[in-house]
Protein backbone atom coordinates (compact mmCIF):
# COMPACT_ATOMS: atom_id res chain seq x y z
CA UNK A 1 0.00 0.00 0.00
CA UNK A 2 1.43 3.19 -1.02
CA UNK A 3 2.08 6.28 1.62
CA UNK A 4 -0.50 7.74 -0.11
CA UNK A 5 -3.04 5.59 0.42
CA UNK A 6 -1.83 5.04 4.02
CA UNK A 7 -2.77 8.62 4.87
CA UNK A 8 -5.97 8.59 3.23
CA UNK A 9 -7.09 5.94 5.29
CA UNK A 10 -5.72 7.23 8.39
CA UNK A 11 -7.62 10.14 7.95
CA UNK A 12 -10.93 8.55 7.01
CA UNK A 13 -10.41 6.48 10.07
CA UNK A 14 -9.93 10.00 12.14
CA UNK A 15 -13.17 11.40 10.74
CA UNK A 16 -14.82 8.09 12.15
CA UNK A 17 -13.45 9.14 15.83
CA UNK A 18 -16.13 12.27 16.55
CA UNK A 19 -19.05 9.73 15.21
CA UNK A 20 -17.42 6.98 17.18
CA UNK A 21 -17.13 9.36 20.40
CA UNK A 22 -20.79 10.44 20.14
CA UNK A 23 -21.80 7.19 20.16
CA UNK A 24 -20.01 6.05 23.17
CA UNK A 25 -21.52 9.16 25.03
CA UNK A 26 -25.28 8.35 23.94
CA UNK A 27 -25.10 4.72 25.70
CA UNK A 28 -27.04 4.43 28.87
CA UNK A 29 -24.82 4.38 32.13
CA UNK A 30 -24.96 0.47 33.14
CA UNK A 31 -25.99 0.37 37.50
CA UNK A 32 -26.66 -2.88 39.06
CA UNK A 33 -28.74 -1.75 42.38
CA UNK A 34 -29.97 -4.74 45.08
CA UNK A 35 -33.68 -5.40 45.08
CA UNK A 36 -35.05 -7.87 47.84
CA UNK A 37 -36.63 -10.76 46.92
CA UNK A 38 -40.24 -10.44 46.55
CA UNK A 39 -40.17 -6.88 46.38
CA UNK A 40 -40.07 -4.61 49.95
CA UNK A 41 -42.35 -1.63 50.63
CA UNK A 42 -39.02 0.28 51.74
CA UNK A 43 -37.46 0.10 48.38
CA UNK A 44 -40.63 1.41 46.12
CA UNK A 45 -39.45 4.83 44.85
CA UNK A 46 -36.37 2.51 43.09
CA UNK A 47 -39.33 0.59 41.60
CA UNK A 48 -41.18 3.29 40.62
CA UNK A 49 -37.96 5.31 39.08
CA UNK A 50 -37.56 1.80 36.79
CA UNK A 51 -40.52 1.29 35.52
CA UNK A 52 -41.65 4.54 34.81
CA UNK A 53 -38.78 5.53 32.62
CA UNK A 54 -36.85 8.01 35.08
CA UNK A 55 -33.70 5.90 35.09
CA UNK A 56 -33.74 5.78 31.39
CA UNK A 57 -34.48 9.25 31.16
CA UNK A 58 -31.53 10.56 32.92
CA UNK A 59 -29.47 8.03 30.87
CA UNK A 60 -29.23 5.29 32.87
CA UNK A 61 -29.30 1.75 32.09
CA UNK A 62 -30.03 0.26 35.65
CA UNK A 63 -30.68 -3.16 36.29
CA UNK A 64 -32.50 -3.99 39.81
CA UNK A 65 -30.84 -7.61 41.40
CA UNK A 66 -33.03 -9.59 43.58
CA UNK A 67 -30.66 -10.66 46.30
CA UNK A 68 -30.82 -11.44 50.32
CA UNK A 69 -30.03 -8.30 52.17
CA UNK A 70 -26.96 -10.04 53.56
CA UNK A 71 -25.89 -10.76 49.87
CA UNK A 72 -26.41 -7.36 48.87
CA UNK A 73 -24.42 -6.43 51.10
CA UNK A 74 -21.01 -8.97 50.56
CA UNK A 75 -21.59 -7.98 46.85
CA UNK A 76 -21.61 -4.67 46.76
CA UNK A 77 -18.15 -4.71 49.07
CA UNK A 78 -16.99 -7.13 46.62
CA UNK A 79 -17.50 -4.95 43.43
CA UNK A 80 -19.94 -7.51 42.20
CA UNK A 81 -23.02 -4.50 42.44
CA UNK A 82 -22.61 -0.90 42.43
CA UNK A 83 -25.22 -0.06 45.12
CA UNK A 84 -28.05 -1.38 47.65
CA UNK A 85 -30.80 0.05 49.30
CA UNK A 86 -29.80 -1.78 52.95
CA UNK A 87 -29.02 0.74 55.35
CA UNK A 88 -28.71 -1.55 58.53
CA UNK A 89 -25.63 -4.06 56.78
CA UNK A 90 -24.49 -0.75 55.47
CA UNK A 91 -24.18 0.97 58.51
CA UNK A 92 -22.42 -2.05 60.44
CA UNK A 93 -20.10 -2.99 57.14
CA UNK A 94 -18.89 1.29 57.51
CA UNK A 95 -18.51 0.80 61.32
CA UNK A 96 -16.68 -2.48 60.39
CA UNK A 97 -14.22 -0.10 58.38
CA UNK A 98 -15.81 -0.56 54.99
CA UNK A 99 -15.49 2.31 52.77
CA UNK A 100 -18.71 3.31 51.57
CA UNK A 101 -20.96 6.19 50.92
CA UNK A 102 -24.79 6.74 51.00
CA UNK A 103 -26.28 8.90 48.20
CA UNK A 104 -29.95 8.91 48.62
CA UNK A 105 -33.21 7.83 51.05
CA UNK A 106 -36.45 6.28 50.07
CA UNK A 107 -38.31 5.59 53.13
CA UNK A 108 -38.79 7.94 55.85
CA UNK A 109 -40.88 5.82 58.19
CA UNK A 110 -40.20 2.82 59.50
CA UNK A 111 -42.51 0.37 57.66
CA UNK A 112 -42.10 -3.01 59.09
CA UNK A 113 -45.25 -4.52 61.18
CA UNK A 114 -45.66 -7.77 63.42
CA UNK A 115 -48.49 -9.31 61.35
CA UNK A 116 -49.70 -12.58 63.58
CA UNK A 117 -52.33 -15.22 63.28
CA UNK A 118 -55.62 -14.22 65.17
CA UNK A 119 -55.69 -14.85 69.11
CA UNK A 120 -52.34 -12.87 69.31
CA UNK A 121 -53.51 -10.15 71.48
CA UNK A 122 -50.46 -8.17 72.81
CA UNK A 123 -46.83 -8.96 71.79
CA UNK A 124 -46.05 -10.82 74.99
CA UNK A 125 -48.46 -13.20 74.12
CA UNK A 126 -45.46 -14.25 71.52
CA UNK A 127 -43.36 -15.17 74.24
CA UNK A 128 -42.27 -19.09 73.38
CA UNK A 129 -43.25 -18.66 69.88
CA UNK A 130 -41.84 -18.92 66.66
CA UNK A 131 -41.50 -15.74 64.67
CA UNK A 132 -40.31 -15.54 60.93
CA UNK A 133 -38.21 -12.32 59.32
CA UNK A 134 -35.04 -11.80 57.54
CA UNK A 135 -31.67 -12.84 57.63
CA UNK A 136 -29.57 -11.13 60.95
CA UNK A 137 -28.65 -7.68 59.82
CA UNK A 138 -31.42 -7.16 58.06
CA UNK A 139 -33.59 -4.06 58.36
CA UNK A 140 -36.39 -5.81 60.12
CA UNK A 141 -34.42 -7.98 62.13
CA UNK A 142 -32.72 -4.65 62.86
CA UNK A 143 -35.85 -2.79 63.74
CA UNK A 144 -38.62 -5.31 65.32
CA UNK A 145 -35.94 -6.59 67.53
CA UNK A 146 -35.11 -2.85 68.97
CA UNK A 147 -38.58 -2.35 69.40
CA UNK A 148 -39.89 -5.70 71.15
CA UNK A 149 -36.24 -4.73 73.30
CA UNK A 150 -36.68 -0.96 73.93
CA UNK A 151 -40.51 -1.19 74.52
CA UNK A 152 -41.83 -4.31 75.92
CA UNK A 153 -38.34 -5.94 77.29
CA UNK A 154 -38.67 -9.07 74.62
CA UNK A 155 -35.62 -10.47 73.20
CA UNK A 156 -35.00 -13.17 70.58
CA UNK A 157 -34.01 -16.40 71.18
CA UNK A 158 -34.86 -15.96 75.32
CA UNK A 159 -38.26 -14.72 74.62
CA UNK A 160 -39.48 -16.20 70.97
CA UNK A 161 -37.84 -18.14 68.37
CA UNK A 162 -36.90 -16.48 64.87
CA UNK A 163 -36.56 -18.49 61.49
CA UNK A 164 -35.03 -16.56 58.71
CA UNK A 165 -36.96 -16.34 55.52
CA UNK A 166 -35.72 -14.77 52.24
CA UNK A 167 -38.74 -13.64 51.09
CA UNK A 168 -41.62 -12.05 52.90
CA UNK A 169 -44.58 -14.02 50.79
CA UNK A 170 -43.11 -17.11 52.41
CA UNK A 171 -43.57 -15.42 55.42
CA UNK A 172 -47.46 -15.03 54.69
CA UNK A 173 -47.48 -18.62 53.45
CA UNK A 174 -45.97 -19.75 57.07
CA UNK A 175 -48.24 -17.73 59.07
CA UNK A 176 -50.98 -18.56 57.09
CA UNK A 177 -49.96 -22.64 57.78
CA UNK A 178 -49.04 -21.94 61.29
CA UNK A 179 -45.51 -23.37 60.97
CA UNK A 180 -44.91 -19.94 62.21
CA UNK A 181 -46.44 -17.61 64.81
CA UNK A 182 -45.27 -14.25 64.08
CA UNK A 183 -43.68 -12.61 61.02
CA UNK A 184 -42.39 -9.27 60.07
CA UNK A 185 -43.45 -7.72 56.80
CA UNK A 186 -43.32 -4.26 55.33
CA UNK A 187 -46.75 -2.46 54.86
CA UNK A 188 -47.67 -4.03 51.69
CA UNK A 189 -46.84 -7.50 52.77
CA UNK A 190 -49.06 -6.79 55.82
CA UNK A 191 -51.60 -5.35 54.01
CA UNK A 192 -52.23 -8.71 51.88
CA UNK A 193 -51.91 -10.70 54.72
CA UNK A 194 -54.68 -8.71 56.51
CA UNK A 195 -56.60 -9.74 53.55
CA UNK A 196 -56.13 -13.09 54.05
CA UNK A 197 -57.75 -12.93 57.63
CA UNK A 198 -54.54 -12.55 59.47
CA UNK A 199 -53.63 -9.52 62.00
CA UNK A 200 -51.19 -6.63 62.39
CA UNK A 201 -50.51 -6.57 65.83
CA UNK A 202 -47.80 -3.19 66.04
CA UNK A 203 -46.28 -1.38 63.32
CA UNK A 204 -42.33 -0.06 64.51
CA UNK A 205 -43.44 3.07 62.66
CA UNK A 206 -45.19 3.88 65.89
CA UNK A 207 -42.46 3.32 68.16
CA UNK A 208 -39.34 4.11 66.48
CA UNK A 209 -38.07 6.50 63.98
CA UNK A 210 -35.98 5.47 60.70
CA UNK A 211 -35.20 5.81 57.14
CA UNK A 212 -35.08 2.32 55.10
CA UNK A 213 -34.08 1.62 52.19
CA UNK A 214 -31.32 4.22 51.72
CA UNK A 215 -29.07 3.80 48.92
CA UNK A 216 -25.39 3.25 49.44
CA UNK A 217 -22.40 2.03 47.18
CA UNK A 218 -18.85 1.59 47.33
CA UNK A 219 -16.98 5.21 48.25
CA UNK A 220 -14.84 4.20 45.23
CA UNK A 221 -17.94 4.05 43.01
CA UNK A 222 -18.90 7.74 44.42
CA UNK A 223 -15.75 9.05 44.34
CA UNK A 224 -15.28 7.83 40.41
CA UNK A 225 -18.69 8.49 38.89
CA UNK A 226 -19.94 11.85 40.49
CA UNK A 227 -22.15 12.64 37.75
CA UNK A 228 -23.96 9.22 37.58
CA UNK A 229 -24.68 9.55 41.27
CA UNK A 230 -26.57 12.61 40.28
CA UNK A 231 -28.30 11.13 37.90
CA UNK A 232 -29.56 8.40 40.45
CA UNK A 233 -30.40 10.91 43.10
CA UNK A 234 -32.37 12.99 40.54
CA UNK A 235 -34.73 9.73 39.33
CA UNK A 236 -35.31 8.11 43.07
CA UNK A 237 -36.35 12.03 43.76
CA UNK A 238 -38.80 12.08 40.58
CA UNK A 239 -39.78 8.91 41.54
CA UNK A 240 -40.79 9.49 45.13
CA UNK A 241 -42.95 12.87 44.09
CA UNK A 242 -44.72 10.87 41.09
CA UNK A 243 -45.35 7.85 43.88
CA UNK A 244 -46.83 10.52 46.26
CA UNK A 245 -48.92 11.89 43.78
CA UNK A 246 -50.10 9.49 41.26
CA UNK A 247 -51.93 6.61 42.85
CA UNK A 248 -53.25 5.10 39.30
CA UNK A 249 -50.00 5.18 37.53
CA UNK A 250 -48.68 3.62 40.95
CA UNK A 251 -51.28 0.54 41.16
CA UNK A 252 -48.87 -1.26 38.22
CA UNK A 253 -45.65 -0.97 39.74
CA UNK A 254 -46.77 -2.07 43.34
CA UNK A 255 -48.51 -5.16 41.68
CA UNK A 256 -45.03 -5.43 39.26
CA UNK A 257 -42.95 -5.79 42.29
CA UNK A 258 -44.62 -6.59 45.54
CA UNK A 259 -45.01 -10.10 45.19
CA UNK A 260 -47.80 -10.88 47.67
CA UNK A 261 -50.31 -8.32 45.54
CA UNK A 262 -53.13 -10.06 43.58
CA UNK A 263 -55.63 -7.04 42.71
CA UNK A 264 -55.62 -3.37 42.05
CA UNK A 265 -57.87 -2.88 44.87
CA UNK A 266 -55.22 -4.30 46.73
CA UNK A 267 -52.32 -1.90 45.54
CA UNK A 268 -54.46 0.92 45.97
CA UNK A 269 -55.56 0.16 49.83
CA UNK A 270 -51.29 0.12 50.18
CA UNK A 271 -51.11 3.38 48.06
CA UNK A 272 -53.33 5.56 50.75
CA UNK A 273 -51.08 3.93 53.51
CA UNK A 274 -47.66 4.42 52.51
CA UNK A 275 -47.33 6.94 49.62
CA UNK A 276 -46.63 10.11 51.73
CA UNK A 277 -44.05 8.16 53.57
CA UNK A 278 -41.10 8.32 51.36
CA UNK A 279 -38.32 10.97 50.48
CA UNK A 280 -35.16 10.84 48.58
CA UNK A 281 -33.48 13.40 51.21
CA UNK A 282 -31.73 12.28 54.28
CA UNK A 283 -32.49 13.70 57.80
CA UNK A 284 -29.20 14.03 59.92
CA UNK A 285 -31.17 12.43 62.82
CA UNK A 286 -32.46 9.52 60.75
CA UNK A 287 -29.52 8.91 59.21
CA UNK A 288 -27.72 8.79 62.89
CA UNK A 289 -30.53 6.40 64.31
CA UNK A 290 -29.72 4.24 61.43
CA UNK A 291 -25.84 3.58 62.74
CA UNK A 292 -26.79 4.18 66.69
CA UNK A 293 -29.16 0.94 66.02
CA UNK A 294 -26.67 -0.73 64.58
CA UNK A 295 -23.91 0.31 67.03
CA UNK A 296 -26.35 -1.41 69.93
CA UNK A 297 -26.39 -4.52 68.00
CA UNK A 298 -22.87 -4.86 67.33
CA UNK A 299 -22.31 -4.23 71.63
CA UNK A 300 -24.69 -7.14 71.83
CA UNK A 301 -22.81 -9.17 70.20
CA UNK A 302 -19.35 -7.96 71.32
CA UNK A 303 -17.82 -6.47 67.68
CA UNK A 304 -18.28 -3.03 69.46
CA UNK A 305 -17.24 -1.98 72.78
CA UNK A 306 -19.82 -0.53 74.82
CA UNK A 307 -17.55 2.72 76.02
CA UNK A 308 -16.97 3.50 72.51
CA UNK A 309 -18.65 6.41 70.90
CA UNK A 310 -20.51 6.29 67.34
CA UNK A 311 -17.92 8.24 65.02
CA UNK A 312 -19.78 10.85 62.61
CA UNK A 313 -22.10 9.28 60.58
CA UNK A 314 -21.90 12.23 58.36
CA UNK A 315 -18.61 10.87 57.06
CA UNK A 316 -20.63 8.00 55.38
CA UNK A 317 -23.11 9.83 53.28
CA UNK A 318 -22.15 11.79 50.01
CA UNK A 319 -24.24 14.77 51.40
CA UNK A 320 -22.05 17.36 49.06
CA UNK A 321 -23.97 15.52 45.81
CA UNK A 322 -27.25 14.88 47.76
CA UNK A 323 -28.35 17.98 49.23
CA UNK A 324 -27.40 20.27 46.10
CA UNK A 325 -28.86 18.04 43.33
CA UNK A 326 -32.39 17.54 45.25
CA UNK A 327 -32.24 21.50 45.54
CA UNK A 328 -31.11 22.44 41.89
CA UNK A 329 -34.14 20.20 40.29
CA UNK A 330 -36.81 21.93 42.85
CA UNK A 331 -37.68 18.55 44.60
CA UNK A 332 -40.35 19.38 47.31
CA UNK A 333 -39.23 16.93 50.89
CA UNK A 334 -41.50 14.98 52.86
CA UNK A 335 -43.31 16.05 55.73
CA UNK A 336 -43.20 12.81 58.34
CA UNK A 337 -45.20 12.72 61.62
CA UNK A 338 -42.76 11.79 65.00
CA UNK A 339 -43.59 8.63 66.24
CA UNK A 340 -46.69 8.32 68.57
CA UNK A 341 -45.72 5.60 71.00
CA UNK A 342 -42.77 6.36 73.69
CA UNK A 343 -40.98 4.29 76.37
Amino acid sequence: MSTLRCLRVFAAALGWLPLLAAAALAQPTKVSIGKVIGGDGFHLPSYVALDRGFFKAEGLDVGLVELDPKTQVTAVLSGNLACAPIPSGGAQAALSGAKIAYIVGQSLKSQWTIVTRTGIGKPQDLTGKTFGYGQPGSSDSDEIQAVLHRFFQMDAGRDYKVIAFQGQPERIAALANDNIQAAGLTVPHAAVAEQAGLKVLLSTGDYIPRAGGTIWCSADFVQKNPATVRKLVRAIARAVMSFRDDKQGSIAVLRHHIGSIRSDEEAGLIWDRVHNTFGAEVPPDLFREIFESRRLTMIAARQWPADKPLPDPEQFLARDLLDPTLKEMGYVPTRIAAPTKAN
